[in-house]
């Protein structure tokens, strides 16, 4: 005889979902408000509130300031992400169709989620402290987790571990800022989403030619 769900069980579960929807909708409605050209910084509480259609007070049962509804949506947009690009490392393709291959998630995942990068964009260089920090560490977590896949696939084995997050850390980079110009491509326009991706792929594949040819300077000569 299958287990039955006790009514308080179901009444808790009820209450869960409903708090999750409630939290989803406030993050929607930021972004939504955000779609149409306004800053972070810009929006208000019950502005926020108001799209998601809950009441001013409601909102702190969720997020004790907006601040931390920035860092929410930060979080939101990196982790899925990530191990999309950590399913992409690991497939066992060569490296050149690796790269292709995590440029071109990469690429779908920003298109998908527009609002989402819209967000990231524009917070990542004028906005709050707090959500440039998140951003920034986001970025971090990028950059460790391909160095320890590269180090797991025996990809720039001469590389050492300082030298190899720095490379990493470029990547990361290079392809975060790619972020406007993924954002910005006409829509239905092939070639020039195929031209975006061809050079993409060259600023990458141009960071590891210049690692794999890179030495340390000897200190003397650094000094």
């Amino acid at each position: 005889m299958p287990n039955r769900i006790s009514p308080e069980a179901e009444v808790a579960i009820s209450r869960d979902e409903r708090r999750q929807l409630t939290r989803a909708h406030l993050l929607s409605a930021a972004l939504a408000l955000m779609g149409t050209g306004r800053s972070f910084a810009s929006l208000s509480l019950r502005e926020i509130t108001r799209g998601a259609g809950v009441v001013p007070a409601a909102f702190y049962r969720h997020f004790p300031n907006l601040d931390e509804l920035g860092l929410a949506l930060v979080e939101e947009s990196g982790v899925t992400l990530r191990r999309l690009l950590r399913e992409a490392r690991r497939t066992g393709l060569p490296p050149t169709h690796i790269l292709h291959s995590s440029v071109l998630i990469f690429r779908s995942y920003v298109q998908q989620h527009r609002a989402h990068f819209l967000f990231i964009a524009s917070e990542r260089g004028g906005g709050a402290t707090v959500i440039r920090r998140a951003i920034r560490t986001e970025e971090g977590h990028f950059a460790q987790e391909m160095a320890q896949d590269m180090r797991r696939l025996g990809l720039m084995a001469d590389l050492d571990a300082p030298t190899l997050g720095l490379l990493c850390r470029l990547v990361v980079a290079t392809v975060i800022n790619a972020i406007n110009a993924i954002l910005d491509l006409p829509e239905g326009d092939a070639q020039a989403a195929r031209e975006q991706l061809q050079e993409l792929v060259r600023q990458l594949r141009m960071i590891f030619l210049g690692a794999q040819r890179w030495r340390e300077p000897r200190a003397e000569q650094a000094s």
